[in-house]
């Protein structure tokens, strides 16, 4: 049986299964009941491992091993495959965020904490800076940004990266305009961006920047980032970021932002 490798590369991300499984499971699906020797010959998994493949394949609920001589395996319908993995995927999930939770209260982690803050004391300011690989990375290490923001956080942006920012980060902005800090965006305008303005205008004080182009959020006049890819050119995956927590630069910068903001002052 040939199957095509980049199907069982999208079976394997799809259902968390390693290359054997994949392709006894994928073979036994193309037979409906099989033994394991004709499975190891169909699919080429070596037979001294088709054994405890097709057993930890038969704990995943993917297949039924049949009673009887010689031992047969059913492969189970792929709809109930489906609802398996999605349970024990929403079981496995449930159970690490009991877990995380319950870790705060562990003296392990007040360890923890008093390591880092220990750490940090010792760290020179200039060289807390680090680089940030990905736009799911960047966004959530903004979100960690904007937790703690007490004063001020200010955006300049392009339009596509302003409405993906305000999508994902709606409700942590909505949280900062009620606890009193202020927001500024900076945006060059777009169709797109003027369908959402008062949308937008809600949680943030926004200003037209045209034709700037640029990505950088600053926290406080303190910490900056800073993403150095254009997100016109750039995949998602390579988008890259600069953090810094530097207040002598962010305050520079700021002044500068300052000066372009009043400037576009209707």
């Amino acid at each position: 049986m040939i199957i095509q490798e980049n199907f069982l590369k999208k079976l394997r991300s799809a259902f968390d299964l390693n290359i054997y499984e994949v392709k006894i499971w994928t073979a036994l699906l193309s037979r409906g009941i099989a033994t394991a020797g004709e499975l190891s010959d169909i699919s080429n998994v070596p037979r001294s491992r088709s054994y405890d493949v097709l057993e930890s394949l038969e704990k995943k609920g993917f297949v039924i091993m049949k009673l009887g001589k010689p031992i047969k395996y059913i492969a189970v319908q792929p709809e109930e495959v489906i609802k398996r993995v999605k349970e024990r995927v929403k079981n496995s999930t449930e159970a690490k965020l009991t877990h995380l939770t319950n870790v705060k209260e562990d003296p392990l982690f007040r360890e923890i904490e008093l390591l880092f803050k220990t750490g940090i004391e010792h760290i020179d300011p200039t060289s807390l800076a680090g680089s940030i690989k990905g736009r799911e990375n960047i966004y959530d290490h903004l979100d960690t940004m904007l937790q703690n923001a007490k004063k001020t956080v200010t955006i300049m942006t392009t339009p596509e990266d302003l409405l993906r920012q305000f999508d994902r980060l709606r409700l942590r902005f909505k949280k900062l305009k009620e606890k009193g800090v202020k927001i500024r965006i900076a945006a060059p305008a777009s169709e797109e961006v003027k369908k959402r303005v008062n949308e937008i205008k809600q949680i943030a004080d926004l200003r037209s920047i045209n034709p700037i182009r640029g990505r950088f959020v600053i926290i406080d006049s303190k910490e900056i980032l800073s993403v150095i890819t254009d997100d016109k050119t750039t995949h998602e995956n390579y988008d890259t970021a600069i953090w810094t927590n530097t207040p002598f630069f962010a305050h520079a910068l700021e002044t500068m932002f300052d000066f372009l903001w009043e400037s576009k002052k209707v």
